[in-house]
């Protein structure tokens, strides 16, 4: 098992979450938001109904357990995480200012947890030493729950709806 980094455990010592708001954080802080569970890697589809005009699309949106082909889903980290965007371009890449526009992001998501006002959940790897172990217990983690987009047939999608990724715990 992989040591936590000297700076990690500065990170949680220091309890930055508690007194920062996400424009306020460093590179680093906002990185450590990420409890690393590895739902925003699910593919998510909008349904598409006569009325999808005056639809909200949070109303329409399916996740799957279909994964992208970068997530490692034993670790639920990406393989190529600082080249993502140019392996897949349709990366959603998180800042502080476009939240908002990420309503697709899970509610469990930390990210959208802090921006909503709710804090960390008591499963985050801050909370817990640096150490995802809890999170991965408790199944909010997408940990040997996924398949690979490379394995299945995108235009099936309906067979892989799930619903567990909408739960906040």
């Amino acid at each position: 098992m992989a040591q936590k980094s000297p700076h990690t455990a500065q990170l949680i010592k220091s309890e930055f979450w508690k007194h920062k708001t996400l424009s306020q954080m460093s590179k680093q802080e906002w990185e450590a938001i990420c409890d690393g569970c590895g739902r925003c890697c699910l593919h998510k589809f909008i349904e598409d109904t006569e009325s999808s005009e005056d639809q909200d699309p949070k109303s329409a949106l399916h996740y799957t357990n279909i994964a992208c082909f970068l997530l490692n889903d034993k670790s639920c980290a990406c393989m190529a995480y600082e080249k993502r965007t140019q392996r897949v371009p349709d990366c959603a890449t998180l800042t502080a200012q476009n939240l908002e526009q990420m309503y697709f992001m899970p509610p469990s998501c930390s990210y959208r947890r802090f921006h909503e006002g709710k804090g960390l959940s008591d499963w985050h790897p801050l909370l817990n030493k640096g150490k995802k172990t809890k999170m991965h217990e408790l199944g909010i983690s997408v940990r040997n729950k996924t398949v690979s987009e490379e394995d299945v047939n995108l235009d099936d999608f309906e067979d892989y709806i799930v619903t567990w990724p909408l739960d906040e715990i």
